[in-house]
């Protein structure tokens, strides 16, 4: 005991302590980095190779039209024959592949909602009673999902852009506040797409798609306030917050459940096809009574 306190009173003894914490500690570290490298070494390498398939599909289905690096195209007038994407971000991307609006077959005014290609289809049918069926279709779904994911990301990084709303952002539609929905959207929305969503006609060729379909999804609504696809503005949180973009979902989804009182829903646009129907069913049903009532009879044979 006295030699270890005799040692502790020398000169050198503190540098001593802290020389074998700082091997202590050395030797820990060693232990741990490795892992941690080869692990951070994986996922760059698996992000790398995500980002190479994203830039394959975008020369694949995107860069003939809206340029090589994204830049967008135009015509020797100087017209814009495609926009840039630029800071569009992953969630337009999102939106508009998923949803089939892109890659764009047919280019017109506006590009109409179809079945996506094979590359980007996420919504293919996967309940096959045959194991083999249903595990190549789920198996293709999985590319599809990873197809999509890769794009996002690519495009994402030639200039950022909002990002695809997570679960939370979205929330639950049948648990939102529908009436204040309502009134969000009938003071936003309502021109355009109807007060109960059908959509409508604008000018110059555009129109405003229907919202009243379930394969429109919450994500898909969401996304399309937050970059304005096609005519339609865009709606930022400084406009729409995000509870207010839930409110406009949870009234869009649940309006869609409501039941029709009065028998056919005539499209639910509003009192002109109920009027119409009203004229020309009603005014039909008066002039045939009155071409019945004012009818000539035969008069009877007499009799001889």
């Amino acid at each position: 005991m006295k030699r270890i306190t005799a040692w502790r009173r020398r000169p050198w003894a503190g540098y001593a302590v802290v020389l074998a914490a700082l091997a202590a500690i050395a030797g820990i570290y060693a232990g741990f980095s490795p892992q941690t490298d080869r692990a951070e070494a994986a996922n760059n390498t698996q992000a790398a190779a995500d980002l190479k398939n994203g830039q394959q599909l975008f020369n694949k289905n995107c860069g003939s039209c809206h340029g090589r690096n994204g830049e967008g195209t135009k015509d020797a007038k100087g017209n814009s024959l495609a926009p840039s994407l630029l800071g569009v971000g992953a969630a337009s991307v999102d939106f508009q592949v998923a949803t089939g609006r892109m890659p764009a077959m047919n280019p017109g005014a506006q590009m109409p909602r179809k079945e996506p290609i094979p590359e980007f289809n996420t919504e293919i049918k996967t309940d096959y009673h045959d194991p083999e069926k249903r595990a190549q279709a789920e198996k293709q779904k999985a590319q599809a999902e990873k197809n999509l994911a890769d794009l996002r990301a690519y495009v994402a990084s030639m200039g950022g852009g909002p990002a695809v709303p997570t679960k939370e952002q979205v929330g639950d539609p049948q648990k939102g506040d529908a009436a204040l929905g309502g009134k969000l959207f009938r003071t936003n929305c309502a021109q355009c797409h109807n007060f109960t969503g059908q959509g409508g006609a604008l000018t110059g060729g555009k129109y405003a798609p229907p919202l009243s379909k379930s394969d429109v999804t919450p994500t898909q609504i969401y996304e399309a306030m937050l970059t304005g696809p096609q005519a339609m503005p865009v709606f930022n949180d400084t406009t729409l917050t995000e509870k207010d973009k839930q409110a406009i979902i949870a009234y869009i989804v649940q309006s869609r459940e409501e039941p029709n009182p009065g028998g056919n829903g005539l499209g639910r646009i509003g009192p002109v096809s109920e009027g119409l129907a009203g004229w020309l069913i009603g005014m039909g049903l008066l002039v045939l009574a009155a071409m019945w009532i004012t009818a000539k009879k035969p008069k009877k044979l007499k009799k001889s």
